[in-house]
């Protein structure tokens, strides 16, 4: 059974079961594999994508509840986003595995919230995993994106 879904700006038809997780879909059907598969009920945050601009956990999330959400993955940024900029600077990436979940729910804090205080920072990220420990880091990046104006380009994810 074919089912369409609009991941990254484009139309995309799948052919899975309408119960099949997002995550799957993506990385198996669609090539994708900036989400990654970590704790596979929607703990961790290392799946985490945009639905119409808010974080979800497509390792939970099957594809009949996303017919005409626009999804947005860590490849939607493109590389050379603000925020992965940022990331950069700011020496986020230890083993890297946690960082297009992050990065997306970044992304979405900074849509919703410009100028975001650390408990702004500290509820958006929350439940997003990183077993290197760069929280503080991770936090600096976004308060640096946010500090230079470049929030609208880091909503267009």
């Amino acid at each position: 059974m074919a089912t369409t879904l609009d991941i990254n700006g484009k139309s995309v038809a799948v052919n899975a079961a309408p119960d099949t997780p997002l995550l799957w879909v993506l990385r198996d059907e669609v090539g994708l594999t900036g989400p990654k598969f970590g704790c596979g009920i929607g703990q961790c945050g290392a799946c985490t994508v945009l639905a119409d601009g808010s974080p979800i956990r497509s390792c939970s999330v099957p594809i009949v509840s996303l017919t005409g959400v626009k999804i947005a993955t860590i490849e939607s940024l493109g590389g050379a986003h603000p925020l992965q900029q940022a990331w950069v600077k700011h020496d986020v990436p230890q083993c890297g595995y946690c960082q297009s979940g992050q990065l997306m729910s970044a992304a979405a804090l900074l849509a919703k919230t410009p100028k975001p205080t650390d408990a702004d920072i500290d509820a958006a990220m929350d439940g997003n995993i990183c077993r290197c420990g760069a929280y503080q880091r991770i936090r600096a990046a976004i308060k640096d994106v946010a500090d230079l104006g470049d929030t609208a380009k880091a909503a267009k994810a």
